[in-house]
């Protein structure tokens, strides 16, 4: 799956669907358009003087702004990513409930470290092969041809 591709299921086809699958590549393409759209937001609002606009008090029109559509951003993105990662944690033949687990076990403290990097090497594993108890492998989706005999 393509990057533009991966936004278009995630933002359009698969905006709140918890179910299904999602592969590798559509995970990650799907983080860093979130990351490269908040990181440009953010870069925004430095560049027209933004921290020392907050020290000093004297905010302008654009930093509002580039603060409302920060916020905006960012909360579109929230339901779309918990999504893909449910997805990709079913990718990996696991329940969507092992997400809230990590994100909990994240909140501990040195116990959330653990759970980070638990999190970053099952998002990097490569899903099961063939269909599983989720659907179709997303790779290789079964092309159904029993339905031409």
């Amino acid at each position: 799956m393509g990057f533009q591709e991966a936004i278009r299921t995630c933002l359009r086809e698969k905006y709140v669907t918890f179910s299904g699958r999602a592969s590798r590549s559509e995970y990650w393409f799907f983080v860093l358009f979130s990351y490269l759209l908040i990181l440009g937001v953010g870069a925004l609002f430095f560049l027209f003087g933004g921290m020392g606009a907050i020290e000093n008090g004297s905010l302008n029109a654009a930093h509002y702004i580039l603060l409302i559509a920060y916020v905006i951003i960012t909360l579109g993105l929230f339901l779309p990513s918990i999504s893909v990662l449910v997805r990709r944690f079913h990718d990996r033949n696991m329940s969507g409930w092992w997400v809230l687990a990590l994100m909990v076990a994240g909140a501990i403290p040195f116990v959330g470290i653990l759970a980070s990097i638990g999190l970053l090497v099952l998002l990097c594993l490569k899903g099961t092969d063939g269909e599983n108890r989720f659907g179709d492998d997303p790779l290789n989706p079964s092309t159904g041809a029993d339905v031409f005999s």
